[in-house]
């Protein structure tokens, strides 16, 4: 590790054992590999490391269960009143930060993240880099600079410390001859499991800006300041994560030392107070080995400085030319800092990639009132609920995106479909193999948890109430929005070349594309887990038509969120939205029978391209049902626009309407076709300013509607970015497909899209963060701060067409 900085001084700690890894190349992908087996294997080797711990300002560790973690911790260090409320290390809301994330970052190759500490009034850079080569993911680095801010006091002092810890069986421990007093020059750790085999950690000095200052104290005598300090424990494995307590456990300890020395009137500077214990020992951070002193004859060459240099420099210009070959932002964002922020929320989007491993609180005690099937079945399911049947499974292990680095540091299944999106142009290998961790996740009947809590550290971020999954429980299938698009970009490959031309996944993160064997190999895979959570899906959130003498065109295409309460459905991902009430068993959703109509179409598409002409037939007889049904049984001709079913006090089925997103979803899932005599109506709704235009995006609900800004105001009127991407989405196909509202679509495209991504660029700019949602009055970001999950499909929004600028605008 390179630590370097340009303020006075930086003083660097090293706490339970850290940081630059150097492992054993392994054969990076070569010219003319065409095994689906090699190319998964390079794949996941480029893929192995990286800061997947999103939920810390930087953590590194490999996609392996219970192996090395690391992390970075820092302070200001000049008085004793407010340092300890001064350390950062794990994402927090409103922490004094003037934005952070990172900048220019490629989850292969690596980028720099600038983290405005205002707070602590520093700038620190965080450049992370690999190189690919070896067995185990090749060799990365870590550089960590430190500029103050314009406010800083002139005698800023900043106290950096990086942990590393090994959980499970393995070693890791101090590979340089003890001394009592601390490390003088190049200190290395060394380290070895059984799936990395032996490792070493090399820490470098840094410039000599880095250097304790000099102090007259006695104590300094005892303990010299130009030292690197490391200290050793041994902890159960469920309290490695709780870095912090830990560390000021081990400062609590230095500070009682010096007051028995020196006494409390004459205690040394904070600067020099506020430092571990150095204690390094043999002792591994783990109860199960003590560590070896042999370090791998077959290690390779150490990174150098240089290297690292190097490496960061590559990346992020090899960052750079991507972006601007695969997502630059198109006319009107050609000026200012569009192209810089699209960078930013495109890396900050996939720096937040992590991987998570653990076991999960579920309750699979299938208690009756689960079925939801009595009227005030809501009361029944909450006292089923508070009989705690809950218990722990697996562990599991989850690759995936997350909304929030600060707020929701997990994975949600609705969520990620919209985080892969963008992916998918950037690099498909990586969205596909996201996609296969979530649906590995799925047990035996089809069901995958729609929030994966997994393990102490995950839960330590979730209330109580929050954290038992349920397997009657769905979420919208947005991860079959993902699969369309990868089915879409294969059947537009050449297939005569596709399965001769191979390509590095570093360079364009297209290799199973490139590749067409194996990627109906991958299709053909996931195959099966697909159907059975379509079916699980089906029978689990099927809706009531016979009992109620409704009219459709099928009797069984009719669907209904399990979980719900008066005031919530969860479950749907519109939590607060405005619902039937009181709720009622014969309910019927809008929302969920277009995601059901979505997954339908998508996974007839899929075994099209597969050859499976007997499934292909069956989805596509149940998506023609579908379409007739929402029609039949949500559209009210009476208010003009696609509605909620429930059961009145006299067992009639009526339309219980509150216009917003939820009136719009046949269209938003692409479910209305471009002739449809309805569509001039949803049409009409969104571009109604008093319903759900706004000048910064479609409001979740309409302003006319009684519940707007009411109660919790989640999804009652705020602006939300997914929603508004599928609305710009079906208008954009609208304008290019021909029919009776291909004008009209083309300039509601071009104004939606430019009234989104101007809301979300100005709070950026006045901010430094992208936000959960958006005031429709003011455009001001709410809620939850670096909200850099689907937010960032803005991304993808700015590189749509400007259709003005491509002779489109006098036909408009």
């Amino acid at each position: 590790m390179d630590w370097s900085t340009r303020i006075p001084p930086l003083i660097v700690v090293l706490f339970a054992l850290c940081t630059l890894l150097l492992f054993g190349p392994v054969n990076a992908f070569e010219e003319g590999t065409t095994s689906t087996a090699e190319i998964e294997k390079a794949l996941n080797q480029s893929l192995l490391w990286g800061p997947y711990r999103p939920n810390l300002y930087f953590g590194v560790r490999p996609r392996i269960p219970k192996s090395l973690m690391t992390g970075l911790l820092w302070a200001r260090v000049e008085d004793f009143t407010t340092v300890q409320h001064n350390f950062r290390h794990t994402c927090e809301q409103h922490e004094g930060m003037a934005g952070y994330g990172w900048d220019e970052y490629d989850v292969r190759t690596g980028g720099r993240q600038t983290i405005h500490d205002a707070g602590n009034q520093i700038d620190l850079t965080t450049e992370f880099v690999k190189i690919p080569g070896g067995e185990h993911g090749g060799n990365w680095g870590v550089r960590i600079r430190g500029i103050p801010r314009e406010d800083a006091a002139p005698d800023l002092k900043t106290t950096v410390i990086f942990h590393a810890s090994m959980e499970g069986l393995g070693t890791l421990g101090v590979a340089n001859e003890e001394q009592a007093m601390g490390f003088e020059g190049l200190v290395t750790l060394q380290g070895q499991t059984v799936e990395l085999g032996e490792f070493r950690l090399d820490i470098t000095d840094g410039p000599d800006t880095n250097r304790h200052p000099p102090s007259e104290h006695p104590s300094s005598l005892d303990k010299p300041l130009d030292r690197t300090l490391v200290h050793s424990l041994q902890l159960p494995e469920d309290v490695l994560w709780q870095t912090k307590p830990i560390l000021f456990a081990d400062v609590k300890q230095v500070i009682e030392d010096y007051v028995k020395r020196y006494g409390q009137e004459n205690m040394p500077p904070p600067w020099q107070t506020y430092t571990i214990k150095h204690a390094a020992g043999e002792e591994t951070c783990t109860s199960f080995r003590r560590s070896s002193k042999a370090l791998s004859s077959s290690s390779p060459k150490p990174m150098s400085s240089e290297d690292l240099s190097e490496g960061v420099s590559a990346a992020t210009a090899s960052f750079s030319k991507r972006f601007s070959d695969v997502l630059k932002p198109k006319a009107p964002f050609t000026k200012g800092r569009y192209e810089e922020f699209g960078k930013s929320l495109l890396s900050n989007l996939i720096g937040g990639i992590g991987y998570f491993h653990g076991d999960a609180l579920v309750d699979r005690s299938y208690a009756p009132e689960y079925e939801e099937e009595n009227e005030g079945f809501w009361e029944e399911t909450a006292e089923a609920r508070s009989r705690n049947q809950q218990k722990l499974e697996g562990p599991l292990e989850l690759f995936t995106c997350i909304p929030s680095r600060p707020f929701f540091p997990r994975g949600f299944l609705w969520d990620e479909g919209f985080h892969l999106l963008p992916v998918v142009d950037w690099d498909i290998d990586l969205a596909l193999e996201v996609i296969k961790s979530w649906f590995n996740l799925m047990d035996e009947d089809g069901w995958i948890a729609r929030e994966q809590i997994l393990g102490a550290e995950a839960r330590s971020k979730v209330p109580q109430e929050f954290q038992v999954q349920y397997p009657h429980y769905a979420n919208p299938p947005t991860l079959f929005l993902v699969l369309s698009e990868f089915v879409h970009k294969l059947q537009a490959q050449p297939t005569a070349s596709s399965s001769k031309r191979q390509t590095t996944p570093t360079e364009t993160g297209t290799t199973l594309l490139a590749n067409r064997p194996a990627a109906l190999q991958y299709l053909r895979d996931l195959y099966p887990l697909l159907k059975r959570h379509y079916f699980w899906f089906r029978k689990t959130q099927r809706g009531d038509i016979k009992s109620y003498d409704r009219e459709a065109f099928s009797t069984k295409e009719a669907y209904r969120w399990r979980g719900r309460t008066p005031s919530h459905i969860l479950t749907s991902g519109l939590d607060d939205y405005p619902r039937a009430q009181p709720p009622h068993p014969g309910e019927l959703h809008v929302d969920l029978i277009s995601w059901v109509g979505m997954m339908t179409r998508s996974l007839a598409e899929i075994a099209g391209v597969l050859g499976e002409e007997e499934d292909e037939a069956e989805f596509r007889g149940y998506e023609m049902a579908i379409l007739r049904n929402i029609d039949d049984l949500h559209w009210s001709e009476k208010e003009k626009t696609y509605c909620d079913a429930t059961i009145d006090a006299y067992e009639e089925s009526v339309h219980v309407c509150h216009k917003g997103y939820l009136s719009i979803f046949p269209f938003l899932t692409g479910l209305v076709p471009p002739d449809s005599s309805r569509l001039g109506a949803v049409l009409d709704l969104l571009a109604d300013p008093k319903e759900l235009w706004s000048p910064h995006g479609l409001r979740s609900l309409s302003q006319r509607d009684e519940f707007f800004g009411t109660g919790e105001n989640y999804w009652r009127g705020p602006v939300w970015v997914n929603i508004n991407y599928l609305a710009v989405e079906r208008l954009l196909n609208l304008a290019q497909t021909k029919g009776p509202h291909q004008k009209r679509a083309g300039k509601l495209y071009m104004s939606l899209r430019k009234n989104l991504v101007e809301t979300v660029y100005k709070a950026w700019e006045e901010t430094g963060f992208a936000w959960e949602q958006y005031n429709p009055d003011t455009g001001k970001g709410q809620r939850t701060q670096h909200f850099t999950g689907w937010t960032s499909l803005v991304v993808k929004i700015m590189a749509m067409p400007d259709l003005g600028t491509e002779g489109v605008r006098d036909e408009l």
